[in-house]
């Protein structure tokens, strides 16, 4: 269950992303999103180390809310002051947040045969 939401959270705030986009017509900066996916890696091989201490503190509700809301505030702010670079990074990194998430499920059938 707690990849579906995972998933669901980072889609979410991708179609905010997405929409930010296109109210303040910015365009997309590869090497700003390709950064943030960068991120996105880097957070996930230092979370791998205790994956069981990451889960536990990321499936409560409040660390929940408020990641989603500060991200949400990140696209706010960053479509205000920096738009291509920032609305970027942060397509990058969820978009390879996603494929890591799909990753991750497609490994976890194919080990369950």
């Amino acid at each position: 269950m707690g990849t579906r939401i995972d998933a669901a959270l980072a889609v979410l705030v991708l179609a905010a992303v997405g929409l930010a986009f296109a109210i303040v017509e910015a365009s997309v900066s590869l090497r700003s999103a390709v950064g943030g996916g960068c991120g996105t890696i880097a957070f996930e091989f230092i979370a791998a180390r205790d994956p069981a201490l990451v889960r536990e503190y990321w499936e409560r509700p409040a660390v929940q809310v408020t990641a989603v809301g500060l991200a949400l505030l990140a696209i706010v702010g960053g479509a205000t002051v920096a738009p291509s670079p920032v609305l970027s990074a942060m397509a990058g990194a969820l978009v390879t947040y996603l494929g890591f998430l799909g990753l991750t499920l497609a490994e976890r059938r194919r080990s369950s045969w």
